[in-house]
């Protein structure tokens, strides 16, 4: 299958209350018409918001309730979820960690946040992971990434070089670098020649305001979606086929010189 439904929540996060959070999704599910095997992209830390200096208390234990949660959705909905990331402890550690499920309610892939982003000091709360994630869904091989990792050009090169040509992006990204945004999304896609899927949240926090601007991008570069600063959902059909296409007419991968970098 080569065409794949994308349905993108974005949407505002209550300051450091998971169940508010947890409620406020099953409305959106419940009021976005799902379809059976479409993948539903969450933004980043929904469960929690930046409320770092009480991740140690409202953290999830090894993620048990953020999976029992999507798992829910998943099969009430047939779908497949790419879960944002929630705020994950382990071992007295906490990480921002995404989870993707089918529609039979599995977690299929884990991925934890690899680049911390000092600016919001996530290093003095959060731990760094530090490993790549794939999984297929229909005729692509996707990946999921968060926020910061989008700044790591050579993190979504090495993913693309094991032949990821979808890539999942979940972010807080505050509004006063929404330019930033939008330009590295699209240099992604161009550089990779793969989709890119990014959610962004909308709203505020105690320190931050947040852009929105959610987008889907083609591998040529072009934005198939975009979304303002609201609550939004919206859908966009991608095909892998045009990821084919772009890749054969210009075979960048088979030109690079991997022993000079």
């Amino acid at each position: 299958m080569t065409q794949l439904s994308l349905v993108l929540l974005q949407f505002d996060i209550a300051y450091g209350d998971p169940g508010k959070n947890r409620q406020h999704i099953r409305q959106l599910f419940a009021q976005a018409n799902l379809k059976p095997n479409e993948l539903v992209l969450l933004p980043e830390l929904w469960d929690t918001a930046y409320d770092l200096s009480s991740l140690a208390k409202i953290s999830d234990p090894e993620g048990k309730n953020a999976k029992e949660f999507l798992s829910s959705l998943a099969i009430k909905y047939q779908v497949f979820i790419f879960g944002g990331s929630i705020a994950r402890l382990s071992n007295n550690k906490v990480f921002n960690t995404s989870y993707v499920l089918n529609p039979e309610g599995q977690v299929i892939t884990t991925y934890d946040k690899v680049h911390l982003f000092c600016l919001m000091e996530e290093d003095k709360y959060l731990h760094a992971g530090d490993h790549l994630a794939q999984f297929q869904l229909a005729d692509f091989t996707a990946a999921p990434f968060i926020c910061y990792d989008l700044r790591f050009p050579e993190w979504l090169r090495k993913s693309a070089a094991q032949k990821s040509d979808l890539f999942l992006i979940c972010a807080q990204w505050p509004s006063q670098r929404i330019l930033h945004w939008e330009k590295l999304l699209q240099a992604r896609a161009i550089e990779n020649q793969a989709f890119v899927a990014a959610v962004n949240r909308v709203g505020q926090d105690p320190d931050n305001q947040f852009g929105g601007h959610s987008m889907v991008i083609d591998p040529k570069g072009e934005v198939l979606l975009r979304l303002a600063d609201q609550e939004t959902t919206s859908r966009c059909m991608i095909n892998q086929q045009e990821v084919q296409k772009i890749r054969s007419q210009l075979p960048i991968f088979s030109d690079r010189r991997t022993n000079l970098y």
